[in-house]
C-alpha cells in the first residue's frame, strides 16, 4: 500500500465523491471516471463536442499532476448517456487520443449530475 499514491490537483473538476480524481502505482496510473466540469466545480453544458472536451482536459490535468501525459493512456473506457452521441464524441476524442489506446465504448442509463459523457483512463507514468 506504500507504492500506493493518491493524486488530486485543482486544475480538474473536484471529486464528486468519496473517491481520489486518480492513484499511481510505479508502473500504473488509474484516472476515475472524469465528467465535464471545469476545475471550479462548474458542469460544462452544451454539444457533446465540449463535454467531450472538458472531459479530456480533466484527463490531462490529472495526468500531469501524476507526472504523465495523454499520450501515455494505454486503454479508456468511456461512458454514455445516448449512444446516438457516439459520433460526435468520437470526433473530439479522437483530437486527445490520437495515439488510439485500446477502448471501451459503453451506453449507460444515467450519469452523475445528468451529464451525458464520462471518461476513465489508464496511463503509464
Amino acid at each position: 500500500m506504500s507504492e500506493m499514491k493518491k493524486i488530486t490537483t485543482t486544475k480538474a473538476f473536484p471529486a464528486a465523491g468519496p473517491y481520489t480524481q486518480a492513484i499511481a502505482l510505479p508502473s500504473l496510473i488509474f484516472v476515475s471516471g472524469q465528467i465535464p466540469g471545469s476545475p471550479d466545480g462548474t458542469i460544462v453544458s452544451g454539444s457533446i463536442a465540449a463535454c467531450t472536451a472538458a472531459c479530456c482536459e480533466n484527463v490531462k490535468a490529472i495526468l500531469a499532476e501524476a507526472g504523465s501525459d495523454i499520450s501515455k493512456v494505454v486503454k479508456t473506457t468511456v461512458f454514455l448517456a445516448d449512444m446516438k452521441s457516439f459520433k460526435e464524441m468520437n470526433e473530439t476524442y479522437e483530437q486527445y487520443f490520437a495515439h488510439r489506446p485500446a477502448r471501451s465504448c459503453v451506453a449507460v442509463r444515467e450519469l452523475p449530475k445528468g451529464v451525458p459523457v464520462e471518461i476513465e483512463c489508464i496511463a503509464l507514468p
